[in-house]
Order: structure tokens, then sequence, then C-alpha cells
């Protein structure tokens, strides 16, 4: 098992997980801009090897992009199926190379997260890990119930909330924690219990106000988009699920937690690197900092608000689909519409209120 640790490591990793494979790789794709990678992977095909890629079915403001790949892909041998829009979101970045190696990541294949951002990706050969992602990819590209089997292989909306919450309260000395935002209530309340049982909570990131006794400092040398924790520096975290309620509990998230000293080495020798190049400036005046991005914040909601008019399209088709071909005429058809419209749009809007509370990042 090791890590990679973005932008440090770069891209050449996974350009050669996926040049070496010789039989099949699966691909979950949440946002893809780096021609490199593309062409890896059409490359694979092209020579005989069985691509899969699972295209989310749509990411903030790039589903024309999304659209675009995907017909690339086909067009040079790649079997391509897109995400069941069921989830407010599917976020989950993996890649599985002949059956018997994993990389589950927290960044996108982009340009911006790989060579600006801090990012960790586990790969393992762990047959059991393996396993149960083959599963996940064979369930959720069938559109097919899934069941998590294992502890330390974290799946949102179903496992993960439950396991990081154990993994947090298993904590004794120390917890360091990547996070573009911490505001869930229940994770809140477990770290503030930690820091009182004399636990060193550190946090590279934000807080929501009730974790603002909290110790954070910003990432100022490059983006932070990792999801990482890391437990008394022997067990550690690392997917793409913030402690956000709706990571949490409303979109497909995967991470995994893992004990291998040569990794969470990496990882704390990464984070004390982070924090003493922060502390300077993490020093910074709160106020400043409100005063300088409250301003922004309409701009950046009516940003995130933009794309809602294709979450009610997507509703009302969903709606019309379940009735079969039934023209929406009785008062009770008419009602399931209304509900299944309201429930959607209140969910979009509720998910662009809370990201705009965190830092801009293609997620």
């Amino acid at each position: 098992m090791k890590v990679l640790v973005q932008p440090d490591d770069g891209v050449n990793p996974i350009l050669n997980a996926i040049t070496r494979a010789k039989k099949i790789v699966e691909i979950v794709i949440f946002r893809l801009d780096r021609n490199q990678i593309e062409e890896a992977v059409r490359a694979a095909a092209t020579r005989g090897v069985f691509v899969r890629a699972l295209v989310a079915f749509a990411n903030r403001g790039g589903e024309q992009q999304l659209r675009r790949l995907e017909t690339r892909f086909l067009d040079s041998g790649v079997t391509v199926t897109r995400t069941s829009d069921d989830l407010v979101r599917y976020h989950a970045k993996m890649m599985i190379i002949d059956r018997s190696t994993l990389c589950v990541s927290s960044f996108n294949y982009t340009t911006l997260d790989i060579e600006h951002s801090r990012g960790f990706a586990i790969i393992t050969r762990n047959k059991a890990l393996v396993q149960e992602a083959v599963k996940l990819f064979e369930a959720d590209t069938k559109r097919h119930p899934y069941t998590p089997q294992l502890d330390n292989f974290l799946v949102s909306p179903l496992n993960a909330r439950r396991q990081l919450g154990e993994f947090i309260r298993k904590a004794r000395k120390e917890l360091l924690i990547y996070d573009p935002k911490i505001s869930d209530s229940q994770m809140v309340r477990l770290l503030l219990d930690r820091q009182k049982a004399g636990v060193n909570v550190r946090i590279i990131g934000r807080l929501g106000k009730k974790a603002a006794s909290l110790d954070a400092r910003r990432l100022e040398t490059v983006r932070l988009h990792t999801r990482t924790i890391i437990r008394d520096r022997k067990a550690a975290f690392v997917g793409s699920q913030s402690l956000r309620k709706l990571e949490l509990d409303s979109r497909r998230e995967l991470g995994l937690i893992v004990k291998e000293r040569g990794v969470i080495a990496r990882l704390v020798e990464t984070f004390e690197g982070d924090w003493t190049a922060n502390e300077e400036k993490g020093t910074k005046s709160k106020v400043a900092r409100r005063e300088k991005e409250e301003p922004m914040e309409k701009e950046k909601l009516a940003k995130k608000l933009d794309p809602l008019s294709e979450s009610i399209k997507r509703a009302v088709k969903k709606v019309v689909k379940e009735n079969g071909h039934k023209i929406v005429t009785n008062d009770e058809n008419k009602e399931t519409l209304k509900q299944a419209v309201k429930k959607t749009v209140k969910q979009a809007f509720k998910e662009a209120v809370q990201e705009t509370a965190a830092p801009v990042e293609s997620a």
C-alpha cells in the first residue's frame, strides 16, 4: 500500500497504473480535464483492455464537458455508464486496475487538483478492499442496491457517518485533520468531546460556527481539496467526504481507513509541513478575513444556484418516467409531481447554501 501526495507526486503514478493495465480498467469520473489521463484511458481501450467508465450524471457547471467526454470515450471503445441521479451528487473518486489494484483518491483527474491542490490517494492491492470496490462499482454501474461489508471501506450515505464517528471517538492523543469545511453537528460534538478529553485536535481547513473553538488554520500555500483524518499517528482516513451533513448523508462519497506505517508517516509529515508553513498566516485576524469574504457570499450563492433549472427538469422527467407514459392530468399525479419537484428544488437550494460557506472548489 502507498499514498500519493498532490501536488508533489503529479500525474505519472496515475498514468503508469492505466498504461500497465493488462485486462480491465474500471474508473469513476466526477471531473476530468487532464488530457494525458483521458488519452491513457482511451489508449488502453484501443490496445484491447476492457475499459469501463462510470461518469457522474452531473457536476457543478460541467455537465456539457462530461457529455463530450462520454462521446470521446465511446468513440475509442470505452464502455460508458452514467451514474444514477437519485443522490444529490456522485462525488466518489475510484479506479480499479485488473481487479487487483485499487486507487481511492480525494482529488479529481484535473490540472487544478493534481498540480495546484493538496490531495491524497491510497493505492492498495489488499484483496478484501479491491473486491469491495468491485462490488460498489458493479452496483452503481448497474444501479443495484449496495450494502457495505467492510468497516474500513467508507461509503456515503451508507456507512461513512457511523464509521467516521467511531474513528474519531477512538482518538486518545491526537487528531490531525484536513477538511475544507467541518460543520456537521454530530461530528463537531465528537471533536469537541475529544478536545475536552485532552486529545490534541488540529485542523487545516474551515469550521462552522459550532466548531469555532477548535484549533484551525487555512492552507495558504496550495488549494485545499483533500479530506483526511490522522488518528494518534497510527491510523488515517483518506477520502472524498468532508465532515458535513451533505457529504455524509446525501451524496455518494468514498474513503478508506488505513493503518500502514509508511502511509501514516507520509501523511503526518505532509500535515506538519503544511501546518508549520501556515503558522504565521494562520494567526491573521478573523475579522479581516470576514470583511474580505462576506461581499463574495451572494455572488457565490448565485453561481451555485445557476444550474437549478436542470435539477427541476430532472425531477419532472423522473416522476413522468416512474408513472410510465401517462399524461399527468389527475390530481393525484399532479400532487406527486409537485412534491417531487419541491423536494429536488429544496435539496438543490440547501446544497448551494451549505457550499457557499465553503471554499470554492471543483469538488
